[in-house]
């Protein structure tokens, strides 16, 4: 079987990294659509495997968890009641991925793609605990699920607040409220768990991170038609997106990676390094699924 060069396959996963969508990739690249989505494929699922495998025992003092939305074909108010007859079957709708960041060394730690409800934070959670070395500090937005979640994967081993803002109506009616956001004025601390230190209960790197992502990755720009049309593609293009953001990209501020600066890796990754983990065959071991959408929503 005929396989595309290196230097063609970092060419197109250096564009995907960068927020490029599939056709503007296959436009500079010149390589063919189902070339660059099967490449993307093969790599986010090396991706997933090996964060996955070595994000582990992760030395962190002060974690933040939140949730991102977008949505998969179409929002969920626009999913037809009726089916066309050509459906592939592929979940349709809202999605969220949920994240946890170290907020020293702005490491993702886990992440999880899902409904955004009770079963999919016990699993994320769960996750999240799996991979941390200590006692940690959690911060929050105020999404009562978390409430549960946490205290059934962490028990009183965390000091945990939730961070609730408060927002008001935008000053002038006439503004168009489809693209102004609603002003936060104000915020208030709610301490769950444990003795957490008040001047660390923030969700900023995180909600930052969220930034990010919707500029790293086109499936997440708002008001394009770039978004997700596949739920299996939106998955392996954040496991993407997180390898390159956690091994790979200096992050401004720190001047290493995340994963550096938490001493998972003595080097910064190159692209080629990123491609090269489709080359290596799968571990055989059951892996936790680090994305999941319950099924009865499948």
């Amino acid at each position: 079987m005929n396989k595309l060069p290196m230097n063609r396959r970092v060419q197109v996963i250096s564009a995907l990294v960068e927020g490029c969508s599939i056709r503007s990739t296959v436009r500079m690249t010149g390589v063919a659509k189902n070339t660059v989505v099967k490449l993307l494929v093969d790599v986010g699922r090396a991706c997933a495997e090996y964060h996955n495998r070595v994000v582990r025992n992760v030395k962190s003092q002060r974690v933040q968890c939140d949730e991102i939305w977008s949505f998969i074909g179409c929002k969920q108010k626009n999913i037809p009641a009726v089916p066309a007859p050509d459906s592939s079957g592929d979940y349709l709708g809202d999605v969220w991925t949920w994240t946890a960041l170290d907020a020293d060394s702005k490491l993702i730690v886990s992440w999880l793609v899902g409904a955004r409800d009770a079963e999919c934070a016990e699993m994320f959670m769960r996750d999240v605990a799996d991979r941390l070395a200590n006692r940690v500090q959690m911060t929050t937005d105020g999404l009562k699920v978390y409430l549960n979640a946490v205290a059934d994967a962490f028990g009183t081993r965390i000091d945990y607040a939730m961070l609730v803002k408060i927002y008001g109506e935008i000053g002038n009616p006439s503004d168009n409220r489809r693209y102004s956001p609603a002003e936060c004025i104000g915020c208030k601390t709610n301490i769950v768990t444990g003795s957490p230190e008040e001047e660390h209960i923030s969700t900023s790197f995180v909600e930052r991170q969220n930034l990010t992502m919707r500029m790293k990755m086109r499936r997440f720009t708002r008001l394009t038609n770039g978004f997700s049309k596949k739920f299996e593609n939106h998955e392996h293009a954040i496991a993407l997106n997180f390898m390159h953001y956690n091994f790979a990209r200096i992050h401004q501020t720190l001047r290493s990676t995340p994963a550096m600066k938490a001493g998972i890796t003595d080097h910064l990754w190159s692209i080629e390094e990123i491609v090269k983990l489709a080359d290596v065959p799968p571990t055989q071991e059951k892996r936790k699924p680090l994305a999941s959408i319950p099924m009865d929503q499948l």
